[in-house]
């Protein structure tokens, strides 16, 4: 490895450490405001619909309203229905005809203790409508009382079914009809009105999720770095993080074509067949996330337009899947981050393009998602072969040319123009290119830094083992140490630990083909050793398909380099037999020559 080569590499190493120091979430001082840091639960009643730990604060109750435009809503009795399906179990009450729960079948939280659940079940429920009556009461659809079509239980785990709920507002009526299908997470809501007048203004209705979707994995901090509320106006994806500030908001006017709320990997999401008005995004932190008492809680909502026709709504409830989102056309899995505009020109096609696709294709065929990244990181040697031939051949001849560098270097050491110009003036006579080595090198951390992005976003790999790792878009902890190291982590991961020792082992390799210096000494121990300390959190996915990046290249350099040398030689030999060819024929020209003379000689003599 020559010196331009170190010099390349370790620059490129510096940038992915300082992009990956700004890109980590910064660590945000608790509100001054001690209601959003304390929270006083007495006296709230316990509504959850199952136990949901550590989901977030239990929701104030909200007031009772006294308004004779609500009669005949405003008791009634809290009774709980049961929705299944192939896919997920949903809970909904008579009281606001709202969702409280709602559990997905093939899921489960990262304790395996419980399927994921997506709605805080410790709150009055996630769906609401919210309007102003004639006397300019703000009303919210869950402090009324509902007439449900159906007893305890909807089975729709075979067939489409409808669940009606429908409230007396005064001399109006207010209809909510949720239809289930089997084998899809899309719920359809439709809320139809007669006599409007009677229990609304004109200024028309909101619809809100209110909630968020509760964590469901081991580490909160990266979880609630992933998290958060996204709507799509004018054609672009918006949202509001809680990564910063404590608390955000974002409204929208005009026509919003959706409205959605995440977590790391599954999300809810708000998608109305007829245009909107608007939308409104708050998001509410508090505490820090190593603290028991963190939470997130978002709340979105579509600003509809009075109409006296029946609006449909589409609600997508499930897993951040590419191919179940792609299927609406409206750039839903836009929600996912894959890193700054810098980087997501290049991220975001590579895993849209490159990664699901293959991840979607050999999933099916091959045992093991482990497996699919070993095939992953062959296929990216594969593509790479020629420029990976072509950088170790410029490298053979750089090393050639060691001689000639260091003669020019002593003929012009007082003058570093002459010198540079000396050595282009080599390089174009002799066809090398001195940064040729370096450009496989700079071709793989676009696909490392997307992988980084993409794999721990990867519903396909979630909770997916491989070898001794438990889950692939998680960190393999092999050791737990008894203290934390600043930029490493208080665990040493697994693959990581080989990726770095596979480095080491491939520098050595490259070393031994390549004139040694005491920079690349330092450099085949420093560069893996850093590589090692940033990957150490990362997913082991990212860190095992390093690994085996890192061994298919040794193996590829290996080979590459004997095919040089036989090459070398097959060169010499045939120069040597070209000469040995020549001075043969001299001779025997020679030969031939002086021995016809003495024949005519001789018959003189005979004569």
């Amino acid at each position: 490895m020559d010196r331009n080569t170190v010099i390349a590499t370790v620059l490129i190493g510096i940038i992915m450490v300082v992009w990956l120091y700004w890109m980590a979430p910064q660590n945000v001082p608790p509100p001054d405001d001690p209601a959003l840091g304390e929270v006083d639960t007495t006296g709230v009643p316990d509504t959850s619909v199952d136990a949901a730990p550590d989901l977030r604060r239990p929701s104030e109750p909200r007031q009772a309203v006294v308004d004779s435009s609500l009669a005949g809503a405003l008791e009634g009795e809290s009774r709980l229905i049961t929705v299944e399906t192939d896919l997920y179990e949903a809970v909904y009450s008579t009281q606001g005809a709202t969702l409280k729960s709602f559990k997905l079948k093939r899921y489960d939280r990262s304790d395996h203790a419980a399927p994921v659940q997506v709605v805080d079940t410790t709150g009055q429920g996630s769906i609401a409508l919210v309007f102003t009556s004639p006397a300019s009461h703000s009303i919210d659809t869950r402090q009324l009382f509902f007439e449900a079509d159906a007893a305890e239980r909807v089975d729709a785990t075979a067939n489409e079914q409808t669940l009606v709920f429908e409230a007396r507002l005064g001399a109006g009526v207010l209809r909510q009809t949720y239809t289930f299908k089997p084998k899809t997470y899309e719920v359809g809501l439709r809320i139809e009105t007669e006599n409007p007048q009677a229990f609304s203004t004109d200024q028309g209705y909101d619809i809100l999720w209110d909630g968020g979707v509760p964590f469901a994995e081991d580490d909160r901090k990266s979880e609630g770095t992933r998290a958060g509320a996204f709507a799509r106006s004018g054609g672009e994806v918006e949202e509001i993080n809680l990564n910063s500030d404590a608390y955000e908001e974002k409204s929208f006017r005009g026509r919003v074509d959706w409205v959605a709320v995440k977590n790391q990997y599954f999300t809810a999401a708000i998608i109305p067949t007829t245009e909107s008005e608007g939308a409104e995004l708050i998001g509410e932190r508090t505490a820090e996330p190593e603290d028991p008492a963190f939470w997130e809680d978002y709340e979105i909502s579509l600003q509809m337009p009075p109409t006296t026709e029946a609006d449909e709504f589409r609600l997508y409830i499930g897993p951040m899947e590419y191919y179940r989102l792609s299927r609406y056309d409206l750039g839903l899995y836009g929600m996912v981050d894959y890193g700054y505009d810098l980087f997501e020109w290049m991220t975001r096609p590579l895993a849209k393009f490159v990664f699901i696709p293959i991840f979607n294709f050999l999933g099916k065929w091959l045992p093991n998602y482990g497996i699919v990244i070993v095939v992953l990181a062959i296929l990216m040697k594969i593509v790479l072969y020629p420029l990976t031939k072509a950088s170790y051949r410029s490298m053979a001849k750089m090393r050639d040319l060691q001689p000639q560098m260091e003669a020019i270097k002593e003929k012009h050491s007082e003058n570093p123009q002459k010198q540079q110009e000396a050595m282009m003036k080599m390089y174009k006579e002799t066809g090398v290119n001195p940064l040729g080595g370096c450009l496989p090198m700079l071709l793989q951390y676009p696909v490392i830094i997307a992988l980084w992005q993409f794999l721990p976003q990867s519903i396909e790999i979630r909770q997916k083992g491989f070898l001794w790792a438990a889950d692939l878009s998680a960190p393999d902890k092999i050791l737990q140490l008894p203290f934390e190291i600043p930029l490493y982590g208080d665990f040493v991961a697994g693959f990581t630990l080989l990726m770095g020792l596979s480095m080491v082992v491939q520098m050595r390799i490259q070393m031994a083909s390549t004139p040694s210096t005491p920079q690349t000494k330092i450099f085949t121990y420093v560069m893996p050793v850093m590589i090692f300390a940033i990957f150490n959190r990362f997913a082991s996915g990212l860190s095992l398909y390093y690994l085996c990046y890192n061994v298919f290249t040794a193996i590829q350099q290996k080979f590459i380099n004997k095919s040089i040398e036989r090459e070398k030689e097959a060169a010499s030999n045939g120069q040597g037999t070209k000469r040995d060819a020549r001075k043969a024929a001299k001779k025997g020209a020679k030969k031939g020559s002086s021995g016809g003379k003495r024949s005519a000689g001789k018959q003189r003599i005979r004569k």
